[in-house]
């Protein structure tokens, strides 16, 4: 979009067009470029418009709000349809739970960015398919397969969301930068949403109690219900139409927590060590190990959108490389530990997944960290680092669409 700004600079009209196309995209673009166009009275204009602040909360069109009020309706009502449709809530839930919020996400996507018909399509079917396929897998509750199958397919879900987002089938750092900087600002807003949802929910039971009424089960099985799934639909208009509400929390807490998640993994190794806890033999404690590696992962990857498109300091940068090689210790330790599992008691759908899961990790850590190596002591421009990031993506999807569905016909589901 950069080289598309200049060329169109005395054009209001395309230029128009290509931040209603892609509000963040354009906003982050032109402010790389407005200190070399600063004098010019339309970029004046434009960055007058961008970048001023107002208390007032932009809620969009008529038509906006009429779309993603269908989407968050539709979402509570896939939400309720156990006790709609009489299913059990073990059989639905487990199997079911991405498909009542990406879809509705990825629609809003699609349709804030005009995909084309074809790749709308292709994210219809896919969705169709994977719902009959989850769906049509043997009810047995306790198998490792079906667990790992019902996981996974959150992740392509999720996936399937960043396609509707990116709508470009080419590799497209920036965007798919920005697909992960989404995320971050989604769970910020998120939480803050489901904050302000629970303080009303006790208020108005409270309330009620007062006069004698008990509405606690009404309220929980209608209206929380259908406000949980509403809660990242809602919070993704509010981001879309107002790109600075969270524009700079977010990278505020990405720059607080990552120095403070580097000196809590570095006191919990030691303690580790110290106390003598072992991973290779204790399952409970190496699936918290790995769940701890994919929490590191999540914040060295959402700095790495924010400081990949943004100016970091030195003292920053050095954060995130230590940061990213004291999780490679980590990812080495759950590595060997589950290699060691494997040779002692064989193969299982579990550790295979895990396996993969921990090797895939294990390259991109390694890829990220040699960027950040180059960014702090070569001073070469961050920009290898979200590319890094960004194109490795796909292989952790891979991945993931192994799992979900050759998994089952792998391993069986028993």
């Amino acid at each position: 979009m950069k080289n598309e700004i200049i060329p169109h600079l005395n054009d209001p009209g395309q230029l128009e067009k290509m931040f209603r196309t892609d509000k963040m995209a354009f906003t982050r673009e032109f402010n790389i470029l407005y200190p070399e166009l600063k004098g010019n009275p339309i970029a004046d204009f434009w960055n007058e418009r961008l970048n001023y602040e107002t208390d007032e909360l932009n809620w969009g069109t008529r038509k906006e709000l009429f779309f993603v009020l269908l989407l968050a309706l539709t979402a509570g009502l896939l939400a309720k349809l156990p006790s709609i449709l009489a299913i059990s809530e073990e059989f639905f839930y487990p199997r079911n739970i991405g498909f009542i919020i990406f879809p509705a996400l990825a629609a809003f996507f699609a349709w804030k960015r005009n995909l084309s018909k074809g790749k709308a399509a292709l994210v219809i079917i896919a969705t169709f398919s994977a719902v009959l396929f989850i769906n049509f897998l043997p009810d047995v509750p306790e198998s490792d397969t079906l667990i790992l199958s019902c996981l996974h397919l959150i992740i392509l879900l999720w996936a399937m969301v960043g396609f509707a987002f990116v709508g470009d089938w080419r590799v497209n750092v920036e965007k798919r930068l920005d697909y992960l900087k989404f995320n971050g600002d989604l769970i910020v807003i998120s939480a803050l949403i489901c904050i302000a949802g629970v303080v009303m929910t006790g208020v108005t039971i409270g309330l009620f109690s007062l006069i004698g009424l008990n509405i606690e089960k009404f309220y929980f099985q209608n209206i929380v219900i259908f406000g949980l799934p509403a809660v990242p639909i809602v919070g993704t208009y509010l981001i879309q139409a107002n790109p600075q509400l969270v524009g700079k929390v977010s990278p505020a807490l990405a720059r607080i927590f990552s120095p403070l998640v580097l000196v809590m993994l570095v006191i919990y190794l030691i303690a580790m060590a110290y106390l003598g806890k072992d991973p290779y033999n204790d399952r409970e404690f190496l699936l918290i190990f790995n769940v701890l590696l994919i929490g590191v992962m999540a914040i060295i990857f959402f700095s790495l959108s924010e400081s990949s498109k943004v100016g970091k300091s030195r003292p920053e940068i050095l954060i995130l490389l230590v940061l990213s090689i004291v999780t490679i210790v980590v990812n080495g330790i759950a590595l060997s530990a589950i290699l060691f599992r494997i040779a002692e008691w064989g193969f299982t759908p579990n550790r295979v997944a895990v396996l993969g899961a921990n090797v895939l990790i294990l390259i991109n850590l390694l890829l990220v960290t040699s960027q950040l190596y180059k960014a702090t002591f070569k001073k070469e421009k961050l920009y290898g680092v979200g590319k890094a990031t960004a194109n490795y993506l796909p292989f952790y999807i891979i991945w993931a669409f192994i799992v979900t569905f050759l998994f089952p016909l792998i391993f069986g589901v028993q």
